[in-house]
């Protein structure tokens, strides 16, 4: 994401819709000051995105303290899936930091009790334990070790994972070893030879075309068998670990490719484990992404909406796999804190009953439809329109050479928000929508043609 947006205030149309309001330079010369201390005292990488300045955000909309209101669009890279300031999170917050409990390092406490009952209980039946952790990251590796854990009960040398090629699954070490050779950052210093890639099943090949007519369990098999060919033992194999849609353009997998590799673990016995931490909570039309391609995993790493909110992720199992670590060999300072548990709870308690998995399935018919209406006008431009339910990918190409456009997408998102409308920023050939899954129709609709309007600007 090397794409520096400027943090000069440019004068721009003002904007006063129901959804909507623009009523200073963006971004607001009111608010560089924070931009320009966080430049001041924040490491240089985290300063990739749009410079608007958040004061309050509830619902799908997100305000500046200059009043200035944008459509949301990222959910905050889809945490925010039951809305932010979700009135029930809000609540349950006050009522425990009045309680006047704030931490407990890995002793009892009721919020985690319930927290995990609840957690356990609205998920499919294979999933009866869950390690709740911090951060997304924390729940890959933890899954890693685990996979690793339950192949090493049959035999010492069954610990090799396949993931792949470009998959995120966070920024630690093993994490960052998954993605493989693409995009591997050189820090990384080696590679985990018990870390093994297949090539990501893309919907096209490598001239962009089509691939409708594939055989992709065959294409599964064909992949597999070159790790093989490379020295890879089949029985050496202890997990799966398996982006439920590779996130930087919501590019999901064949449905038959995830079918294979389940046959596949079945008849070898190893683990599939599904990393849900972007698609989980209804984001795709459905409690979790898996569940569109019809398999049961192992485990799922969990993440970003399970609290909507505070930092909570969680690994969740059958009793024997998360029984296999030792007492006390796994856990975490901050695990399980009381905040964060107060918080997880009420968010399951509001995608229940908020219907936002079905909200989420009725609404991305609206989305797509949209998007695709989108494809066929701006043809010479866009690529391709992916995704599931509230998560879209829409990628760009350049119209005199057909390659993939970085550059474009990264112009539309700061044209978007100087129109009120804040969408993902890739730092790729992308843009990705995942607004909250309360967001109304009108104001989708909305958006969309804020999206509309600034691709028609600047083509």
């Amino acid at each position: 994401m090397s794409y520096r947006f400027s943090q000069i205030p440019v004068d721009v149309p003002f904007v006063s819709t129901k959804h909507r309001t623009i009523k200073t330079a963006i971004p607001a010369s009111e608010t560089l000051s924070v931009l320009l201390e966080q430049e001041k005292y924040e490491s240089h990488s985290m300063h990739g995105q749009l410079p608007v300045v958040w004061d309050k955000a509830e619902d799908f909309q997100v305000y500046d303290k200059c009043g200035n209101c944008w459509i949301d669009f990222t959910s905050t890279i889809f945490v925010a899936n039951a809305g932010h300031s979700n009135p029930r999170i809000v609540d349950a917050l006050r009522k425990a930091i009045d309680k006047k409990l704030l931490h407990t390092y890995t002793y009892a406490h009721e919020a985690r009790s319930l927290f995990l009952k609840k957690l356990i209980e609205s998920t499919p039946s294979q999933f009866e334990k869950a390690f709740l952790l911090s951060a997304g990251t924390e729940a890959t590796e933890c899954a890693v070790k685990l996979m690793r854990m339950h192949g090493q009960e049959i035999h010492p040398s069954k610990v090799g994972i396949v993931s792949f090629e470009g998959a995120m699954h966070g920024r630690t070490m093993a994490a960052e070893m998954l993605k493989g050779k693409q995009g591997k950052l050189t820090w990384v210093g080696h590679d985990d030879p018990n870390i093994y890639h297949l090539p990501f099943p893309y919907p096209w090949d490598e001239k962009g075309l089509s691939r409708s007519e594939c055989d992709w369990e065959q294409c599964f098999e064909d992949n597999i068998d070159k790790l093989k060919s490379s020295g890879l033992d089949f029985e050496n194999i202890a997990g799966f670990i398996i982006e439920s849609y590779l996130g930087w353009g919501a590019i999901f997998y064949p449905k038959d490719y995830i079918k294979a590799i389940a046959k596949f673990a079945k008849k070898h016995n190893c683990l599939v484990t599904f990393d849900e931490i972007q698609g989980g909570f209804g984001r795709s039309g459905k409690l979790f992404v898996y569940e569109h391609y019809n398999v049961e995993p192992d485990m799922l790493c969990l993440g970003k909406s399970l609290s909507g909110s505070l930092p909570l992720s969680a690994v969740i199992g059958s009793k024997k796999i998360m029984d296999l670590p030792g007492i006390g060999s796994m856990s975490s300072t901050h695990s399980a804190n009381p905040l964060c548990c107060v918080a997880g709870l009420a968010n399951l308690e509001a995608i229940e009953s908020e219907n936002l998995v079905e909200e989420s399935a009725r609404k991305g018919v609206i989305l797509h439809k949209r998007l695709n209406e989108l494809k066929n006008k701006y043809s010479n431009r866009i690529s391709w329109v992916l995704g599931k339910g509230l998560v879209a990918g829409l990628l760009f190409k350049d119209p005199a050479t057909g390659k993939p456009d970085v550059l474009f997408p990264s112009r539309v998102c700061e044209k978007a928000m100087q129109k009120g409308l804040l969408l993902v920023h890739t730092g790729r050939e992308s843009i990705k929508i995942g607004p909250p899954l309360t967001i109304s129709d009108e104001a989708l609709v909305e958006g969309l043609d804020v999206l509309e309007e600034s691709i028609e600007e600047l083509s």
